[in-house]
């Protein structure tokens, strides 16, 4: 309930501030099935362009407390490590083998939940190609809860004269791809692989929608 009120507050009185920042601009891949509200439990993956990225889908999807997994550097910084422990964000120790997030990350998921993912684990470095490849957890969240996967792409241009765009895709569906002749870990690989190519496609077609105007 706190990170509930918390993140309420936060999002009232940014929404005026975060305007002049981002302009933000929101796409559809097909808004008559998916678009800024989200009903149930849910997970949200997108391309990763900045630390930026968070605070934009904060208020795409103004309606909806995020629980984003994010990396163990940001909570080391303060104040900004106590802020997002008041949002609720889930720390996650990348050189670390401890998973005890993701029976967090579960648990808020069945509980009706969303979960905001960057899969791709890192911000990519200059002459990578992006997206990176997709870590498993998103897809295994997935297919463990049986929530939907909704695919969001961003262009990443915050703080410029340009103003952000992103695109929201149409759900994803993990009971669509599972095969039943494949182990649990050969399923999460299909699945993952599906989500990232989706990504791709959603970023082709708001390079092709954006270009038309």
């Amino acid at each position: 309930m706190l990170i509930k009120l918390f993140n309420a507050f936060t999002k009232i009185t940014g929404i005026i501030p975060q305007f002049f920042c981002f302009r933000t601009k929101v796409h559809y891949e097909n808004k008559a099935v998916q678009g800024r509200y989200i009903k149930g439990g849910a997970i949200i993956i997108s391309n990763h362009t900045a630390v930026f990225d968070y605070a934009v889908y904060l208020f795409v999807f103004f309606f909806r407390t995020l629980r984003t997994v994010m990396a163990e550097v940001l909570f080391q910084k303060q104040p900004l490590g106590t802020f997002l422990k008041m949002m609720g964000g889930i720390r996650v120790d990348r050189e670390a083998n401890e998973y005890g997030y993701m029976v967090k990350c579960e648990k808020i998921l069945r509980d009706g939940g969303v979960l905001c993912v960057f899969p791709e684990g890192r911000l990519p470095k200059p002459g990578e190609d992006r997206p990176l490849p997709f870590k498993p957890g998103a897809a295994y969240l997935a297919l463990s809860t049986g929530v939907p996967v909704i695919p969001v792409y961003t262009n990443g241009s915050y703080f410029k004269k340009k103003r952000a765009e992103v695109m929201i895709g149409t759900p994803i569906y993990p009971r669509d791809h599972i095969q039943s002749d494949k182990s649990d870990k050969e399923n999460t690989e299909i699945l993952s692989t599906v989500m990232r190519e989706r990504l791709l496609i959603l970023e082709k077609l708001f390079e092709e929608r954006t270009k038309q105007k």
